[in-house]
């Protein structure tokens, strides 16, 4: 909720309700006034833009908060703008420096008023409740200068952090797309099928002698990393439907939205989702750690995501992705590029983790000084 709670007010603060300092106006319908001339933006619970409009709702200096749907990310307005029915704009009154009133949004928890079940949502009685401390207006344009500076500066360090990042990631990716765009002396076009097979059939994981293995789904896999999130076994997962045994001989590689690039080599044996293909290296044509970087490559992931086309989810089935064809030298050769590529694949890791550190650190940053600015320490 607030941050203020468990602090003493500052002397000439006082504690008021939305009620009193602001005015919520609902959005509208959209089709109402969209238009090609118009020159006013559209926002709606996200802030995007989703048109414009020839007249507006609220004025600049507006705080938009999302009615329903994305409720907890509030946007400042530096233009007069008009909103439709998902998102709140909330107009501040006399008294009240429209920034501030931003800032301090920014430090509530607006989730712990949800009232929706499927879709969260926002009950504007609620809205209208909520308390905010409210020091002298120029004591409020002076906590509103300090962190407009300081957030410039983490806003700064954040795009810093940010670029190292994608530019470690596009390293690895140059790197690899390199190495399998490459055709060496004796390399030889082989067909993922020559390479490797699904040799695992479907299990019941409800049977006794399945149910405390590991069950490795999509969303248990990280993009482009491989790494393993929050594995739990049959058991704890109420699983019922069928699953294919894998060991750590096998590379799992996700056929659901292939733009994702879900691929793991996992180094023990387990169950793995009906919507994952567990490839068995062929014995003396694949290294397990080679044919994992290959299904990361940008070759394969373009080559998956145009045999994936559906009308609901994209999928990549079996005949496309074993017609797969690529240049591939020798198993012994293969090894020696996998160490490489693993070696590269371990330091690009390492440094995004330092720079994803860093960006949680700057968000840190953003929330201890909102609690210092609202509590009347800033």
């Amino acid at each position: 909720m607030g941050v203020f709670g468990g602090w003493g007010m500052k002397a000439g603060w006082s504690i008021k309700r939305f009620a009193d300092v602001l005015e919520i106006r609902n959005g509208k319908n959209q089709r109402e006034v969209e238009s090609k001339d118009g020159v006013y933006p559209i926002f709606g619970s996200a802030g995007n833009v989703m048109g414009y409009a020839t007249s507006f709702i609220c004025e600049a200096g507006t705080t938009i908060i999302g009615r329903k749907g994305n409720i907890n990310t509030p946007i400042y307005s530096e233009t007069n703008f008009w909103n439709v029915d998902t998102a709140f704009g909330l107009a501040v009154k006399l008294g009240l420096d429209s920034k501030f009133l931003f800032y301090y949004c920014l430090s509530f928890d607006f989730s712990a008023l949800n009232r929706g079940t499927t879709i969260p949502s926002l009950v504007k009685s609620e809205l209208l409740g909520i308390s905010i401390p409210v020091p002298p207006l120029p004591e409020q344009q002076r906590i509103v200068a300090l962190l407009d500076e300081t957030f410039d500066g983490i806003a700064t360090a954040r795009a810093h952090a940010e670029k190292n990042l994608q530019n470690a990631r596009a390293i690895f990716e140059s790197h690899l797309q390199s190495v399998f765009s490459q055709r060496g002396d004796g390399w030889t076009e082989k067909r993922l099928t020559d390479v490797c097979a699904i040799t695992s059939t479907l299990v019941d994981p409800r049977k006794p002698e399945f149910l405390d293995l590991t069950h490795v789904g999509a969303g248990n896999i990280e993009s482009k990393t491989g790494a393993f999130i929050e594995l739990k076994t049959a058991r704890e997962e109420g699983l019922i439907s069928g699953k294919f045994l894998f060991d750590e001989s096998m590379v799992l590689y996700s056929k659901i939205r292939p733009y994702l690039m879900k691929v793991a080599r996992p180094d023990f044996s387990g169950l793995c989702s009906a919507d994952m293909y567990p490839l068995a290296p062929t014995p003396n044509e694949a290294d397990k750690d080679y044919l994992f970087h290959l299904l990361l490559s940008k070759q394969f992931t373009d080559y998956a995501i145009q045999g994936s086309a559906r009308a609901g989810m994209p999928k990549v089935n079996r005949e496309h992705l074993f017609a797969f064809r690529v240049f591939m030298p020798s198993v012994g050769k293969q090894r020696e590029i996998a160490e490489k590529l693993n070696e590269l694949h371990e330091e690009t890791q390492r440094l995004e983790s330092i720079y994803q550190q860093k960006l949680t650190a700057l968000d840190a940053l953003k929330k201890s000084l909102l609690h210092l600015a609202f509590s009347g320490q800033l």
